[in-house]
């Protein structure tokens, strides 16, 4: 019996309706249910908490560690391309089988122990069962780790080139199963196109066959062949720019089509030179492959060594360049999706209920800069100016404002972040790396710069030198500020770092005074740490987290003396903090001094003994005490940098506080963060979450008692 059903236009509207919503919740609804780890598949806590939070994830092979490159070039470009995705804004999620476990996002001993060992298997979907049932460990294939992306309701994958028809396929039949896998997975793979040593025509039919779409990044259709920009065929189509590549992949899903989409990136230009030679020893691999009688899954590894060999390295070069660059236009593309995404479900919650969801959600607001750091670390204690020193330079994104709604982000907080950027490059790249955060109130001016920052640093990550382009702080004035005075005036916390203008901090602390708000001052620097105390301004704050040297230049700015030398031992150092901050707390409420390798000193109200950091209801005579809290130890070995390290005390001190989690927690949480930053090459550490700071679950962790002293 044959159904016939007709459609009207209501029920077409529904339909469409229906996918649009299923699209947007079906993948977090799916995700709540692997996310449990059942006792197949392994979610890498990194991974499944940006999955909860709707940020973008991209899912990255593994046979090109257990396969495709010798140890240990194969496991340092493996974390290299994390990096890479880490640093435009996505979590890497690395696929992979150990001992039986299909883990989505691995750890770095898994990464270590995939590249070094030697018996791994080349998974792809039919060994799938054999792996999982003999508890044996592999490298997943492109087939292979989409069916792991797509369970774990990651919608883009990263990869160099995908499997196809092999040459005299037509004979042999020996068609790759990433081809079936894109027929039937809705993933987007995002690769340099189709793996030279096959026929790229008969694959492209075969896409053809399977209804798989495939799709050239850049200006033209030209398919790539892996190595070469131009393989001679071309794709049906071509998207221009990641929004683009999102639109593009994002009605794929709202189809329901239950088909993958390919997305072909050609090899940067600077690499596409040597595309010829390689070429010229692919031909040559292929003939000897052919004449050794290799078939099957031997074959790619076999031509990819030889080709290797042939061109004295170049091959391999050219290889680990296409993945570095797959995986930054695969992250770019996963954050546009992420946002498109996370905008239409705003959009449709704005619908609903008739306001804007972030300023319902938002009763924390930071106030403050946005840069783009470089970090150059020299590779020697001792570094030698006038002259060029070794090192390693690498690029993140900071700003003490945008450090701290960063930490608060990632820690179950939504704060507004009010600042300030540019419509230049860097820009566009803040703002995907930030897709985690509420930015809806950051202003971009036409013509202006976003502010960028390079510290210099020591091996043991100890500041030599730091230079700043900050001027477009300056825009964050009273005016654009005022436009969000509703929700200053009912917020729980305001956090206001020192890159602000003086009258903008003013404004805030106006607005504080009149309608009772908690405002925490994050002094910034040395320069900048007088600001609020150049008025009666500061007698509205309620927190303040100054080193030692910013104390002693807000107690300068009140005429109040200051000592001429800081002191060096601990004894001295404490006794100096607590003189320092007894001034101030005649009004604010809790200064928080952070003293470096000392450990941070909390003064404040005394209540039993501790410091009572919970938010005042009212200003009253109180009896002043401090606690000190010694930092947690760090090799020199671990540390990283060193510039987020403060930010990220005070973001978990501040998450602590919104808690309402005593004052050993709440201090506890900070230090936590504060180490989890110094091992990071991020300013907030990029694995930043609830658990990795909860002291109770740290079990790891012993906690010496604070050193109690009363401030009389």
């Amino acid at each position: 019996m044959t159904l016939r059903m007709s459609l009207g236009q209501s029920e077409l509207r529904m339909l469409k309706t229906a996918s649009v919503h299923l699209l947007r919740c079906g993948l977090s609804t799916f995700q709540n249910r692997l996310l449990k780890n059942d006792a197949i598949f392994r979610v890498h806590p990194s991974v499944s908490q940006a999955l909860a939070g709707n940020r973008p994830v991209v899912a990255l092979e593994s046979t090109i560690i257990t396969h495709g490159m010798p140890y240990p070039h194969n496991l340092s470009t493996a974390k290299e391309v994390e990096a890479i995705v880490r640093a435009e804004g996505a979590t890497p999620a690395t696929v992979g089988v150990i001992q039986g476990k299909v883990h989505v996002g691995l750890s770095s001993e898994e990464l270590d122990y995939l590249a070094r060992s030697k018996t791994s298997l080349k998974v792809s979907r039919r060994d799938l069962p054999y792996a999982v049932s003999k508890g044996l460990s592999g490298g997943t294939t492109v087939s292979g780790t989409m069916i792991a992306a797509h369970r774990a309701g990651i919608p883009v994958f990263v990869t160099g080139g995908i499997g196809g028809v092999h040459r005299d396929g037509e004979n042999s039949l020996d068609i790759s199963a990433d081809l079936t896998e894109l027929g039937r997975t809705p993933i987007a793979v995002v690769s340099a196109g189709v793996k030279s040593i096959l026929d790229i025509g008969r694959t492209l039919e075969f896409l053809e066959t399977q209804g798989v779409c495939v799709a050239t990044y850049g200006m033209s259709n030209n398919f790539p062949a892996f190595f070469s920009p131009q393989s001679g065929f071309t794709s049906p189509y071509h998207v221009c720019n990641p929004e683009e590549a999102a639109n593009l992949i994002e009605g794929t899903l709202s189809l329901g089509l239950r088909s993958g989409l390919l997305l072909a990136v050609p090899i940067p230009e600077e690499h596409a030179a040597v595309g010829q030679q390689i070429e010229e020893a692919i031909q040559s691999a292929v003939v000897e492959a052919r004449s050794k009688g290799i078939k099957g899954r031997d074959v790619t590894p076999y031509i990819l060594q030889k080709v290797n060999e042939l061109t004295k390295g170049k091959s391999l070069q050219a290889n680990i360049a296409l993945i570095r660059n797959n995986a930054k236009v695969g992250a770019q593309i996963a954050c546009a999706l992420s946002k498109q995404m996370n905008g239409r479900k705003l959009a449709h919650n704005t619908d609903r209920h008739g306001n804007h969801s972030s300023d319902s959600q938002s009763n924390i607001v930071v106030i403050g800069g946005i840069n783009v750091d470089f970090i150059a670390k020299g590779k020697t204690e001792k570094l030698l100016f006038g002259q060029t020193n070794p090192g390693t330079v690498f690029q993140s994104f900071g700003g003490v404002g945008r450090n701290v709604a960063d930490s608060l982000s990632r820690l179950g907080h939504r704060p507004l972040f009010i600042s300030a950027i540019g419509t230049d490059f860097h820009s566009q790249a803040v703002l995907n790396y930030c897709t985690h955060m509420n930015t809806s109130a950051v202003a971009r001016f036409e013509e202006q710069r976003t502010a960028t920052y390079c510290a210099v640093i020591n091996e043991s990550g100890e500041m030599s030198l730091g230079l700043g382009d900050m001027d477009i702080h300056q825009q964050i004035t009273e005016q654009y500020v005022s436009q969000f005075e509703r929700q200053l005036s009912s917020a729980s916390l305001v956090c206001l770092d020192g890159n602000i203008p003086v009258s903008t901090i003013d404004y805030v602390c106006s607005l504080a005074k009149k309608h009772a708000i908690n405002v925490w001052y994050e002094p910034t620097d040395l320069t900048k740490a007088c600001k609020p105390f150049l008025s009666d301004s500061w007698k509205s704050l309620s927190y303040s987290s100054p080193n030692l040297v910013e104390l002693c230049m807000m107690n300068k700015s009140l005429g109040f003396p200051t000592p001429e030398v800081l002191p060096s031992s601990l004894d001295e150092v404490l006794n100096c903090a607590l003189a320092l901050s007894r001034p101030l707390l005649e009004h604010l409420h809790c200064v928080l001094v952070t003293l470096g390798d000392n450990g941070v000193l909390v003064c404040g109200e005394n209540d039993a003994e501790s410091v009572n950091l919970q938010p005042r209801k009212q200003k009253r005579r109180r009896r002043l005490c401090a606690l000190h809290y010694p930092a947690l130890a760090v090799t020199t070995e671990e540390i990283v940098n060193v510039s987020g390290a403060g930010d990220s005390l005070a973001g978990g001190m501040m998450a602590g506080i919104l808690q309402g989690r005593d004052t050993n927690n709440c201090v506890q949480m900070g230090l936590l963060a504060a180490r989890l930053s110094l091992a990071s090459p991020h300013p907030i550490a990029p694995i930043l979450t609830m658990e990795s700071v909860d002291p109770n679950g740290v079990q790891t962790q012993s906690w010496p008692k604070p050193s109690f002293m009363w401030l009389d």
